[in-house]
Order: structure tokens, then sequence, then C-alpha cells
């Protein structure tokens, strides 16, 4: 089955940014394109041990670098994207679950693939931690390649 659409969510990290220029290669040897996919938390920031000692100009400054962060790791798909040749968008959705938002983006865009990056936890921490891709593979509509 040939892929047309490839969705590849990233975090701004150098295995996300991997797996990036792994599916455009793929997408390349495919003809496919791709979408890029941020998910940022939405919410106030949560920094363990403040609790709400927080004041209001402080989380507004906290929220503000947030976006600020999530447009330099837009900003940086694209840098990569843009020599390759394919058709590239970039998509940032808010939501507390990254996993969610993959799964329903894939399923709103009609991505045939979600290319992803796993950054390998394992044992007591990946049980702890859990798994973005884990979960991406259990619930996505469409096949998943995950990167390592």
């Amino acid at each position: 089955m040939p892929y047309s659409h490839l969705l590849v969510p990233i975090d701004g990290s150098s295995r996300s940014e991997q797996a990036l220029r792994h599916a455009l290669q793929l997408a390349q040897a495919l003809g496919a394109r791709i979408t890029v996919l941020h998910v940022q938390p939405h919410g106030p920031v949560v920094l363990p041990g403040l609790g709400d000692r927080l004041d209001a100009a402080t989380l507004a400054s906290l929220m503000k670098a947030r976006e600020a962060e999530t447009q330099q790791i837009l900003e940086v798909a694209a840098a990569i994207t843009a020599p390759s040749g394919v058709p590239t968008t970039c998509e940032q959705v808010t939501d507390e679950l990254p996993h969610r938002a993959i799964v329903a983006e894939a399923q709103r865009l009609g991505c045939d693939l979600i290319l992803m990056a796993s950054h390998g936890r394992r044992g007591l921490s990946g049980l702890l931690l859990g798994s973005e891709a884990q979960r991406v593979l259990v619930q996505a509509p469409c096949p998943v390649l995950i990167y390592r």
C-alpha cells in the first residue's frame, strides 16, 4: 500500500528532528506529502514545588515562553523540510495528552501513516512515564512507523 500523507509529530528533540528527516526521505521515495505536528500542552504551566505561589504576570510570561518555544520548534521543522521539495504543512494543536492529539489529527487530516520518534524509555522509567509512541500505536487509525 503506497502512503500519500504522512503525519510526523515533533517535540523539539533531536530524535524527533531525525524522525522528520527520515520521513522526508520516505515521502520523497513515495511521492507523499507531510504534515508536521507539534502538540502544545494547554492550561497553566506546572512548576513542581511552587504550587499556586506564582502570580498572574509570571504565569502569563511562562505561557508566552511556551508559545515562543512552539514557534521555534515549527520554524526548525520548516527549515528542515523546505529544501526537500516535499509538500509540507506545519500544524500546532493544544492538548494535555499528546497521543490523543496525534490520533485525532491523523483522523482529521486523513493521514495514512504516522511516523514518529520514540525516546526509548524502558524498564521502570517507561512504565512510570509511559510512552506516547506506545499509546499512539495502540490507538492510531492508520499504520505507525516508530523511529529509534
